[in-house]
């Protein structure tokens, strides 16, 4: 087995341990998992939104923002929280983060006071991250050179796997035993994911202090990456403005009771994006994104039609699921890429626009929720992203296949 040694600036180049002729599909997999506890920890409510209101005493738009709190947590301390944490060991710091995950959803699940359950949102938010800043460098780094997209991919299918099973099966257990329970089993997950990280995945070593810190100011001056960052703040803002409110808009179309079977569509055909993308990402970037942003906004425009057709519905979910599915991949590649040696930097960035962006989707879900009904949310999805398919199509930053 050879080995490379990793510019701890973040170079793509592998280190300890990396086998350059395949993929450690176990420690893959246990990031991937991670991922998945995070994704699902964040969308959770969106699927059991109307029993966690009713519980807990508050309209449905205010128990939405339990989304938009856990988005601000990322956001207010992935940076700086990056930065602290730059010399520690990357198995150490995910160890760290999926522990923060545990202790707020068992407070989240045993909480009876809506102020606390926000509280144990936040935390959940402020451990997002910690893990978000550090999983897509830490795949690159397990992987071989020409493999690290695909390294990435495998990482990020924990998203579209807690959308397509974990979400529904949620809104399933929170139907039958009560939405508390599904938090509850989020922290035996989280639990048993310590033990996995700590027994089977190679620990990297943290950039050192003489390697310095990259002002955030200075990353965004590097060609490519703001037009990378624009796309996802844009792109998460519309796609949140929907999903968070998507138990609501189902229940006014008459379709609540099949929530849960929307929800798998969706995660099952975001599952098929994914997969799609992971084959092809190393090639084809710009045109994967283009079709990525392309397929959600023919799927709101779908679902803006005042239309009592519960097939259209599905099929419209469908389209959103497998355009979204494979964008958390395509938009991480595209900022590490452009990033270089500064892609920690540009990784935090991303991730701290991405849950402002989530946190404003919260909001502004609710808002338009509240003062113009549930037929306003697609109608906002597609015009947010006619900029995000122009800029993808012109801007530095989505190289076309062969560029990469």
């Amino acid at each position: 087995m050879s080995t490379h040694t990793t510019d701890p600036t973040g170079s793509s180049e592998p280190a300890e341990g990396v086998e350059t002729r395949g993929l450690p599909l176990a420690a893959l997999l246990a990031l991937a998992t991670a991922v998945f506890v995070t994704s699902l920890t964040e969308t959770l409510p969106a699927g059991v939104l109307p029993a966690m209101s009713a519980d807990l005493g508050v309209g449905e738009s205010a128990m939405g923002q339990s989304v938009t709190v856990y988005a601000i947590g990322t956001a207010l301390t992935a940076i700086p929280l990056s930065a602290a944490t730059a010399g520690w060991r990357r198995k150490r710091l995910l160890l760290t983060a999926m522990a923060g995950f545990a202790a707020a959803n068992t407070v989240t699940a045993v909480s009876t006071d809506y102020s606390l359950t926000m509280v144990a949102r936040f935390v959940a938010g402020v451990a997002a991250g910690l893990a978000w800043a550090l999983l897509a460098g830490y795949a690159r780094r397990l992987a071989p050179v020409h493999l690290q997209g695909r390294a990435i991919a495998i990482v990020m299918t924990g998203i579209p796997v807690a959308l397509s099973l974990g979400v529904p099966a949620g809104t399933f257990l929170g139907e039958v035993l009560g939405w508390r329970v599904t938090f509850a089993l989020m922290t035996v997950l989280a639990v048993a994911l310590l033990g996995w990280i700590a027994a089977g995945v190679a620990d990297q070593p943290g950039r050192p202090q003489r390697a310095g810190r990259v002002p955030m100011l200075r990353v965004l001056t590097i060609p490519g990456v703001t037009p990378v960052l624009f796309v996802t703040l844009v792109f998460v803002l519309a796609h949140t403005i929907l999903y968070t409110y998507i138990a609501t808009f189902l229940d006014r179309l008459g379709m609540g009771g099949s929530t849960d079977l929307v929800l798998l569509v969706f995660g099952v055909s975001s599952l098929a994006g994914i997969w799609f993308v992971g084959a092809r990402i190393d090639r084809r970037l710009r045109a994967l994104t283009f079709a990525s942003a392309l397929l959600v906004a023919v799927a709101a425009a779908l679902l803006a039609v005042p239309a009592d057709s519960p097939a259209l519905v599905y099929a419209a979910v469908a389209l959103w699921g497998l355009g979204w599915g494979g964008a958390p991949t395509l938009l991480q590649t595209a900022v590490t890429d452009a990033g270089g040696d500064s892609a920690d930097a540009a990784q935090a960035a991303l991730v701290t626009l991405r849950n402002a962006a989530m946190a404003g989707g919260g909001v502004a879900g609710g808002v338009l929720l509240d003062r113009l009904g549930t037929g306003s949310l697609p109608l906002s999805v597609l015009l947010l992203l006619i900029p995000v398919v122009i800029v993808v199509a012109r801007a530095q930053g989505f190289p076309a296949g062969g560029e990469r």
